[in-house]
């Protein structure tokens, strides 16, 4: 620019103006000058590029289990299952049965005793399907009695923004978008989930069938004899912290369905075997398997009871025995053998319901475990595995001393 505010004849007006006379000085006199080279250095020291690399690696896997879990879910559940039914295989074969005719008779039997629940609670289920629309009018309008202050604030709320609202102009069209049914959502179309299940069951077969030939191939390439040793150590930790916490999980659960059973058969609930076998499967997602059955009974409970106290009672009597089933069964049973922190449970409860829906929530614990046993014995991740475990009786005196 020129000094009366004119454009530099020649120059574009998107030229900078830069006065070449001009010095930069710190605003310390003393300070001293950056040292651009070093900076540049940093930027391309193998560190720096270690980083990104990690970063890099962590969001390609993170994009892989989010777009790929219709391929990673039944493979994931089929290894699952595999760690919870390996040793009954192995007692098998020690009964000189061979091992693909165990694996057969394995999964056999796990699908006939699903088939055979489901086909049990078919009539109950198909029945309440019938009943939802009158059962949820019957609900609501007994929750509206309960919620009677809270919808007349709601009420008044309504009343004013329809005053304060602008007037929408007239001849205009809305447009209503309708998404997925809430059973789609869940367990997508049954197409897929038919497709899912013959998957697993297939490949159950073929892992319990192979038995330990995955970890045999895997210990054959290993060239260092230490590392073979570590990868036999921490297959057999996980097989064995997965499988005891699944077995003993399942029959945790299946105790308190059957005590929730008993319970809703007192109380006069119809259908007290589905309402335990709903336990016995939700129990399996932490803190929300809990939430969702309180819900469900309350609302099955107000449908049935004409007494709004006694409609309250069914869903109170499921949380005395849930808490004492967390409380004092289960750890007294588990004990020490799954040592994840509730922090990290809720954490990854969330992640894998973000990542793969509600199946992501049933296997959100036994992945986690499976995580933390690889976590604790692989020296970079030792830190990871220190954070998802609980806190011992050592740490916690050595904080309060501190």
């Amino acid at each position: 620019m020129s000094a009366d505010g004119g454009t530099t004849s020649g120059a574009s007006v998107l030229t900078p103006d830069v006065d070449p006379t001009a010095r930069a000085s710190p605003v310390d006199e003393v300070a001293p000058r950056p040292d651009l080279s070093r900076t540049g250095r940093a930027l391309t020291s193998a560190r720096s590029r270690s980083t990104g690399i990690t970063i890099l690696t962590v969001l390609a896997v993170l994009y892989t289990l989010y777009f790929a879990r219709d391929f990673l879910l039944p493979i994931t559940v089929a290894l699952l299952l595999d760690f919870l039914l390996s040793p009954v295989v192995r007692a098998l074969a020690r009964l000189r049965i061979p091992v693909p005719l165990g694996a057969a008779v394995v999964v056999l039997s796990l699908v006939g005793a699903v088939g055979f629940g489901v086909y049990q609670l078919s009539d109950p289920v198909q029945r309440w399907a019938t009943k939802a629309p009158s059962t949820l009018a019957s609900a609501q309008a007994k929750v509206r009695k309960l919620t009677r202050p809270v919808q007349q604030v709601t009420r008044t709320a309504e009343q004013v923004e329809r005053a304060t609202a602008v007037a929408p102009p007239t001849g205009a069209r809305e447009v209503v978008v309708k998404g997925p049914s809430v059973v789609s959502r869940v367990f997508g179309t049954t197409q897929k989930l038919l497709a899912g299940l013959l998957e697993v069951i297939f490949l159950l077969y073929f892992l319990l069938a192979a038995g330990d030939l995955f970890l045999q191939k895997l210990v054959k390439v290993i060239p260092r004899e230490e590392s073979k040793r570590d990868v036999v150590t921490v297959a057999r930790a996980i097989e064995s912290s997965i499988s005891t916490y699944l077995l003993t999980q399942t029959l945790i659960n299946l105790m308190e369905g059957l005590v929730v059973a008993g319970t809703m058969y007192l109380l006069d609930m119809p259908n007290a075997l589905l309402w335990g076998t709903l336990v016995m499967v939700l129990e399996f997602v932490p803190y929300l398997g809990a939430t969702v059955m309180t819900l469900v009974l309350l609302l099955a409970a107000l449908t049935t009871f004409d007494n709004v106290g006694h409609a309250l009672l069914v869903p109170g009597a499921f949380l005395t025995i849930n808490l004492l089933q967390a409380n004092a069964v289960t750890p007294m049973l588990l004990g020490h053998r799954l040592t994840l922190n509730p922090v990290a449970i809720f954490v990854g409860l969330a992640f894998w319901w973000f990542m793969w829906g509600v199946p992501g929530a049933f296997i959100a614990v036994p992945v986690l475990a499976a995580l933390k046993t690889i976590c604790d014995h692989a020296a970079p991740l030792a830190a990871v595995g220190e954070f998802l475990g609980r806190r011992d009786e050592t740490e916690r005196r050595w904080v309060a001393r501190g």
